[in-house]
């Protein structure tokens, strides 16, 4: 599977809805066309009426009366934001977008209770990239969220890596719990929560998944190393997920794949009710593309 596998398999399931949060925003609109052309899915597009009817209207004119586009005045981010999250915590739509609204923004109303899309589990980025020269979907998580989440935090983050894994298709995918050594050293908090997290997948507290570790990143991903290492594991050399002690591990990671490997990158925002799709400025449009293909793959 790559992301344009990815793209397929989204376009194969029942036709999703996506609510944008302040749509009136450039590259936003970019995903959406691309995204309409591909038939991926339908669009709920809060914000500025008159914002977003110039930005089609002067960049996207394929838009224009598109049955699959909707848009709904919101008089203020604060607002957009409300009747996005609103929209999928009734179910009328089935997928969260973040439009030019901060994140930190957005993601507060997703964690109103009274809005209906906190599940109670940590809330977690997740990461799906390709590769040049690999010929399976590496997931990395968590870059964006979670600074330095401590054994049970970390569980839950596997758990949203692992939903995420297999609704692209992975039945029981690989866990590599990243540290700097193989061993456990007491002196090393990487390793610790490594060896316990192994545990709590042997036991079946952490389920539908392989977990190993502590694994340096060589060992995860490479048989060779593994082998010269003498590890011998289900997940050293393959694994499909890495899970990255802290955020800046997780971040570094990330951008080192794009800028130094060229890897393609989708990327949400798992653990509520729905997927939720951040994208950045710097996002590539055919990314953005890729993240609402998994996340609507995640949705259903």
């Amino acid at each position: 599977m790559n992301l344009d596998g990815v793209i397929k398999k989204a376009t194969q399931q029942n036709k999703a809805k996506v609510a944008i949060a302040a749509a009136e925003d450039y590259e936003v609109l970019e995903a959406v066309s691309l995204a309409v052309e591909h038939r991926l899915a339908s669009f709920l597009l809060y914000g500025s009426e008159k914002g977003i009817y110039e930005l089609i209207d002067r960049n996207f004119p394929q838009l224009i009366g598109h049955e699959d586009i909707a848009i709904i005045h919101a008089e203020s981010n604060d607002e957009a934001a409300k009747l996005a999250v609103l929209a999928v915590g009734s179910g009328n739509a089935h997928v969260l977008m973040k439009g030019n609204i901060p994140t930190a923004k957005l993601l507060k109303t997703v964690l109103k209770k009274e809005y209906g899309l906190r599940t109670g589990k940590v809330l977690s980025h997740v990461a799906a990239f390709e590769v040049p020269a690999f010929d399976r979907l590496i997931f990395v998580s968590d870059a964006a969220m979670n600074i330095e989440p401590d054994v049970e935090q970390k569980a839950h983050i596997i758990n949203n890596s692992v939903q995420i894994a297999r609704a692209t298709g992975i039945e029981l995918p690989k866990v590599a719990v990243l540290a700097a050594v193989e061993v456990i050293n007491p002196t090393m908090k990487a390793t610790l929560d490594a060896a316990a997290l192994t545990q709590m997948n042997n036991r079946g507290q952490i389920k539908n998944c392989l977990v190993d570790g502590p694994l340096a990143l060589d060992n995860a991903i490479s048989l060779e190393a593994a082998e010269h290492k003498g590890i011998h594991s289900e997940v050293a050399g393959q694994a499909d997920i890495l899970l990255v002690p802290t955020i800046e591990t997780g971040n570094s990671l990330y951008k080192s794949l794009i800028y130094f490997a060229k890897a393609k990158v989708a990327a949400v925002i798992a653990g509520a009710k729905v997927p939720i799709v951040l994208t950045s400025r710097a996002d590539s449009a055919e990314n953005k593309l890729y993240s609402l293909a998994l996340a609507i793959c995640s949705s259903n």
